[in-house]
């Protein structure tokens, strides 16, 4: 069985009185995308400099791609929260230059820079100053950039940021292209619904611990309220064992009471000669359960 892409076991680094990362372990698989989620301050872009061998940790063990960050640098791409890209360069011209210091030769990156380009759809804007460019776009190019030397590995931090929901979507779809050719994709993003339809399994890091770590269907499962979602909607408030009921984006949300089950409620239904065209057991969303986690561990 291969190592994992990424091996992090008792991670911990400092900054003078403030402890960045405390205790922190994870592990990715090869060919998932992983979800590295935490609030503002919570310690994901400290750990995810440290998997760069931009920064040293004060103890703990990291492995990337079998060895050591550092050994593994031209194997991964990396799209960082702050742009680092040439403003004064044309966009090509920047992407062939980033290419050159992955180690590639002046051709293939050229080739390569324009392949991209297309695949953001911003072909036409080749010759044209990374500076003229949108905020949006730029974050476009910035991807490119992450992956012109086509890693085995990419870690991108808030990939999204920036972007319109037209190409949020495009840059969904890449990502999901990326997975598809057998890449390891390290995501943090603060966008909790495209974090869902994107990865398999995350950690959730708060005060630079992981507060969750697994499979994302198992934490849902594990965060479900004892609660229903029906359609159409009926009038249920009131109704023995119903503790509140809600309405959001057309849908019924029929909380229940604790030992209340599903099939009770269902019961009444039909009992009451009531037609249902959907009933199912309610999950919580990421959002939800980011929410939840994060505003009960009070941990300093």
């Amino acid at each position: 069985m291969p190592e994992p892409a990424l091996f992090v076991e008792h991670l911990r680094k400092t900054y003078a009185s403030v402890v960045a990362v405390d205790d922190l372990s994870f592990q990715v698989e090869r060919g998932e995308i992983f979800g590295l989620l935490g609030p503002n301050g919570a310690g994901k872009t400290t750990t995810i400099r440290i998997l760069m061998d931009i920064f040293k940790p004060d103890s703990g063990a990291v492995r990337v791609l079998g060895g050591p960050p550092g050994a593994a640098r031209r194997r991964v791409g990396y799209l960082p929260e702050e742009r680092g890209l040439y403003r004064t360069l044309k966009v090509t011209d920047c992407l062939i230059y980033l290419g050159q210091l992955k180690g590639m030769d002046r051709a293939n990156a050229a080739r390569r820079a324009a392949q991209l380009l297309e695949r953001v759809e911003l072909s036409e804007w080749g010759k044209r100053k990374v500076e003229e460019l949108s905020r949006g776009m730029q974050q476009k190019v910035q991807l490119a950039a992450s992956v012109i030397h086509d890693p085995e590995l990419i870690i991108l931090d808030e990939p999204f940021q920036g972007l319109d929901p037209v190409n949020t979507d495009m840059v969904r779809g890449l990502i999901r292209e990326l997975r598809g050719q057998g890449k390891t994709i390290v995501l943090s993003a603060h966008e909790m619904s495209l974090v869902e339809m994107l990865c398999e399994r995350i950690a959730l890091i708060h005060h630079g611990r992981a507060v969750l770590n697994g499979r994302l269907a198992d934490i849902k499962q594990q965060f479900s309220p004892n609660a229903i979602e029906i359609s159409p909607p009926l009038p249920v408030e009131g109704w023995p064992g119903v503790a509140h009921v809600a309405h959001t984006d057309g849908r019924q949300r029929v909380t229940l009471d604790p030992g209340t089950q599903p099939r009770d409620l269902l019961r009444q239904i039909f009992d009451r000669g009531l037609s249902l065209d959907r009933f199912e057991r309610a999950t919580a969303t990421l959002d939800e359960i980011f929410v939840t986690v994060v505003k009960g561990d009070t941990r300093p």
